[in-house]
């Protein structure tokens, strides 16, 4: 069943937080013109889905195959890291602009792995800390790139713990999604990397949305694309975040008129599995997303297999957003629907 709270503080956000997250994809898309690995992803409709909700349409941003590591997160800490590069280059030699550096972060998984082949590129060393319960296939996939995976902890709170401390004993830069007082500038440019596909489906899609469904863990992929919106079509889009309720870290946060840590057990939407939400995230969907909502793990899992009889093959994670409109989310019949499949099917 799902859970839902109106949002009290949209368009004037909650006092005291006030960095935001930026909305202009220009910088972002120019950086990635360079990079011979980008390339757009598509925008699916999905006819199937859409009658079988009872709405108009619905229109899903594909990023299953984004430059190859099969993420929305292939933009995120890939991107931090070129802007890193760009301010370090010598001549051409982008190959080693980095070279001597280390990057060290906690992940679910994707943010690691776009950690991973950033350092790659650009000659530089990634530590990636997992908790317990991230799937021994991200750790194999992280080796492919070049990194040392270590896992710490039960949670992934108790990896970004470690990988904080390992960064102040080490000398590491820490690369983290979220965001927290006195830890704004990385997140920042991360959250900045997922413009370049808000962008895109802003162009891609044949008219603008009327509802906007994005599932949110710390928060990032939700409040940048909220926040290009809101440039890009005003009021009008109705934006709807959705987080397991095992992990209500936003909706609870909106509740409080505050970033509060919350507890649950661990979550079937692995890369959503977050308890406590980017501080950023936090303020700008404070003050552009309409209504929060969680949905449950079975309810989900149910839902992913819908979805991938209906062409929208993905995980529980990259399919929370959609899963929301077989899980109880109602909208009106000539809703236009703009969804994100943010990742491919794989074993959380």
């Amino acid at each position: 069943m799902l859970k839902q709270l109106e949002n009290p503080w949209r368009g004037k956000g909650i006092e005291g937080l006030t960095a935001f997250p930026h909305s202009d994809a220009s910088a972002v898309t120019q950086l990635l013109s360079q990079c011979p690995a980008h390339s757009e992803t598509p925008l699916l409709e999905l006819d199937d889905l859409a009658k079988h909700v009872g709405v108009a349409r619905i229109y899903a941003k594909d990023e299953r195959g984004r430059m190859g590591l099969g993420s929305f997160k292939a933009l995120g800490a890939s991107h931090a890291i070129a802007r890193c590069a760009s301010r370090k280059v010598s001549g051409e030699d982008w190959g080693t602009a980095l070279s001597g550096h280390t990057f060290v972060t906690a992940s679910a998984g994707n943010h690691g792995m776009s950690v991973a082949a950033g350092a790659r590129v650009f000659g530089a060393k990634a530590v990636i800390y997992l908790s317990e319960a991230a799937p021994q296939s991200f750790i194999e996939r992280l080796k492919t790139f070049g990194a040392e995976p270590v896992r710490e902890g039960a949670t992934y709170e108790d990896s970004m713990a470690t990988a904080e401390k390992a960064s102040v004993d080490n000398g590491w830069t820490l690369l983290s999604d979220s965001s927290w007082p006195g830890y704004t500038d990385w997140p920042y440019r991360v959250m900045e990397g997922y413009l370049a596909m808000a962008e895109e489906a802003s162009r891609q899609i044949p008219e603008p949305p009327t509802h906007i469904l994005l599932q949110a863990g710390v928060g990032g992929l939700a409040a940048a694309v909220a926040a290009h919106a809101r440039a890009t079509w005003g009021d009008a889009p109705e934006i709807i975040v959705v987080e397991p309720d095992a992990a209500p870290a936003l909706i609870d946060s909106i509740a409080a008129g505050k970033v509060v840590d919350t507890e649950g057990p661990v979550s079937s939407m692995g890369r959503l599995d977050c308890k406590t939400p980017s501080m950023i995230a936090l303020a700008g969907l404070a003050r552009d997303a309409n209504r929060f909502v969680t949905v449950g793990e079975d309810e989900v899992a149910a839902a992913i297999a819908q979805l991938a009889g209906m062409g929208a093959e993905t995980s529980p994670s990259g399919g929370a957003g959609l899963s929301a409109l077989l899980c109880g989310l109602e909208l009106p019949s000539d809703a236009r629907v703009l969804s994100f499949i943010s990742e491919g099917p794989v074993d959380e």
